[in-house]
This record gives C-alpha cells, structure tokens and sequence, in this order.
C-alpha cells in the first residue's frame, strides 16, 4: 500500500514567515503536449534529446477567491512565500536547460545567498532548512539545479544552507560512488556548523517545478518526488524514497541514517524506507500535482554503474523469463543472477544492522570544506569499499 499523501498545506502570517493565501482547487487538465529540449555538455551528450511532458498550465494560474471544502484548502503553518506573491508553476521556458548558462550568471541573480546560505530578512522562518547533495561529474547538472533551487528556496521564505558533497576517489573513476555514505558524511557535517532542524537528501538532477512542494520537515518522514518528466509524472514504484527526501534531524538520527555498504547504484532508498518503516513511521507525500519534478537524464558514469546485488525481484524474474534483454551474455549477464541473493540478503538484514550500519559506523577523511557563494563544498575520501 502507498504512503499516505499529504494535504497541500493553508499559509497563515506575518513576523515568523506566514500568511494567509487562497487557492483554486488543483485539478489536472490530462493534456499531455510534449516538447523536444536538447542540450550537451562539456563531458557527455545528454539525452541527446530530451521528451519533457508540458507541466498543465492551469497549475500556474491560482486565482484568488474563497475555496470551500477539503479539495481546496492548502495546509501547513510553515514558511512560506513572501507576502504579495502568489505560488506558482515554473513555465516551461523556465525549465529549459539552458547549454551556456555560466556561474557567474546564478550568482549574479541570488544576490542575498552568502557562503551557500540564505536566511529570509523580512521574518523568522519556522525551520533551519539543510540541502544535501552528493555529486560526481554533472557540473551542468548541478548549475541548473541551482539555478531553479535558491529562487524556488527564497520564496518559501526558508533559512537554509546547501551542501555539495564530493567522494574524491570517485571523481578520479577509482572507487565506486557511494550516494548513501556522502549524505551521512553531509548530515554530521552540516550538524557541525548549524544545529539545522531539517534535512533534504536531493539528487542533483531532479528539478522541483512546483512552490507548494514544501522543502520542509514535518512529523513523520516526507518523500517528495510523487512523479516526474520521466516516468510520466507517476511514482516509480510502490514504496519509492528516492530521489528527494526529507527528515528531520531527529528522524535520520533515530533511523541510524543511511547504510555505509551500497556502493555503486541503487539499492540505499529501499534500504531507508525499510529504516523508516521499523521505528513505526508513516512515510508522507504532497499531492500529485504538487511533487512533480524534472528529471535531467544522463549517463551512467564509471563508477556509478547499476548495482547488480540490489537488482530487485521483478528484474530477475524478467531475466529468467526472457532472457538477457539488454544484458549481454557476459558477467554482467551472469552476475545478476548469481548475485540476485546477495542484494535480497542486504535488505533481509536491516533489522538487524541499522544500529551498526549508518551514522555511527560513518568513517571518512574530510579533505576539505570551501565555501563558495551558492553553496558549501565538502569533499571526503573513503578507505574501505569496491
């Protein structure tokens, strides 16, 4: 059974970045127009072309006027837009990836980010917000996600920080990258220069298009991808938690954090659900037409490769049935089913290594820490791992 979704929350008022806001309700047109965006960048192709469904335009609308029922009411008494603005959508000229977009040019409009943080000057945000990023090699990426990022953070009227997170022996393509370990590394190190309330573990090429998709925590963990461009804006799988998440500092601290142990792609999301789910919490989610998002696609880079000990079942189930399908009859063929166990036993395992496995077993050598004006680069090696 799916997560219980979340109302879309009601804003209410002034000093501690609230206010009161109406909405129309949200309905989807099901107009499905597609447009092709191609773009490159200095170290692959992406895409070459890439299919993108039109977000509805209705979305972008909302009209003032009094909304009856529960359909309609948006609510949350957290931070919120800056008073005199609506919620929006970003069009889809917005969300265009735009190939000679530089640096200089996303600094130059968030004045008011310093050293990766911004804190709203005309109220008190209700929560310390911590952006979490692991990276490797998507600088393309991670410019337009910041692009969109900070404005989208701004007018939720959130205090926050960002944080890039870098494995130094996967950036030279020696060591296999290990997304769950970077983002505990991001957490205890975050928690070193701000007591934050609240972390978002983000990949770098997701891109949220709605301002009601709150970058905030509430009482029970949120995953806040419902869909997006690439599945056609459907949640992946039943119990999905990946992509965008966010927990409180209490939450990921009870849970243990992520497992230190999968390395390579894949695997680590299913791993925290099954975390999340132990200490009897309830994931949540925001309606569908508020948790979409933009996928950037991409190629797998060296030493991110698909981890084929956390392939699931329905995978290995298709490959019994009908044969290597794009595997070749190689070890790569031979390996998801030999090892098909392997990732089955890792999962098995959680209720009795999570309070082992995760932030306390978090070893790493801190390289350095460099702040820069859009965000706050940390960069780690890890000694043990494939």
């Amino acid at each position: 059974m799916l997560p219980d979704l979340l109302e879309p929350p009601l804003w209410y008022a002034p000093n501690d970045c609230r206010r009161q806001l109406q909405l129309t309700p949200l309905q989807d047109s099901g107009i499905a127009e597609n447009v092709l965006v191609g773009w490159a960048t200095s170290y692959y192709f992406v895409g070459a072309i890439q299919k993108i469904s039109k977000a509805k335009d209705l979305l972008a609308n909302f009209n003032k006027g009094n909304v009856s029922g529960k359909k309609g009411t948006v609510t949350d008494e957290a931070a919120l837009l800056p008073a005199g603005s609506m919620s929006r959508v970003q069009t889809l000229q917005e969300r265009l990836f735009l190939v000679d977009l530089t640096l200089e040019e996303v600094q130059a409009e968030n004045p008011k980010v310093h050293r990766g943080r911004y804190h709203p000057e005309e109220c008190r945000a209700s929560q310390r917000v911590a952006i979490l990023i692991p990276h490797r090699n998507r600088e393309k990426h991670l410019l337009y996600l910041l692009k969109h990022l900070h404005p989208f953070l701004q007018r939720q009227q959130l205090e926050y920080g960002v944080y890039i997170i870098h494995q130094e022996n996967a950036m030279a393509g020696s060591k296999k990258f290990n997304r769950a370990k970077l983002l505990n590394v991001g957490y205890l190190e975050a928690l070193k220069e701000e007591n934050w309330d609240c972390f978002i573990f983000h990949d770098v090429d997701l891109v949220p298009e709605n301002d009601l998709n709150l970058y905030k925590c509430e009482d029970q963990p949120k995953h806040l991808v419902v869909g997006r461009n690439s599945t056609g804006y459907r949640l992946r799988y039943s119990g999905y938690f990946g992509g965008v998440t966010a927990l409180s500092r209490e939450q990921f601290f009870k849970v243990n954090g992520f497992s230190n142990n999968y390395w390579g792609w894949g695997g680590e999301d299913d791993d925290l659900r099954l975390r999340v789910e132990l200490h009897k919490m309830k994931i949540i989610r925001p309606l569908l037409a508020v948790g979409k998002y933009t996928m950037i696609f991409h190629k797998r880079d060296q030493g991110n490769e698909v981890n084929i000990e956390r392939l699931g079942l329905t995978a290995y189930s298709t490959l019994l049935i009908n044969g290597p399908q794009g595997l070749t009859q190689t070890r790569e063929h031979q390996a998801v089913i030999g090892v098909h166990y392997l990732r089955m036993k890792l999962l098995h395992q959680v209720s009795q290594v999570w309070k082992t496995d995760g932030l306390s077993s978090c070893d790493y050598k801190l390289l350095s820490v460099d702040y820069n004006p859009l965000y706050i680069n940390i960069t780690v090696d890890f000694w043990s791992g494939p």
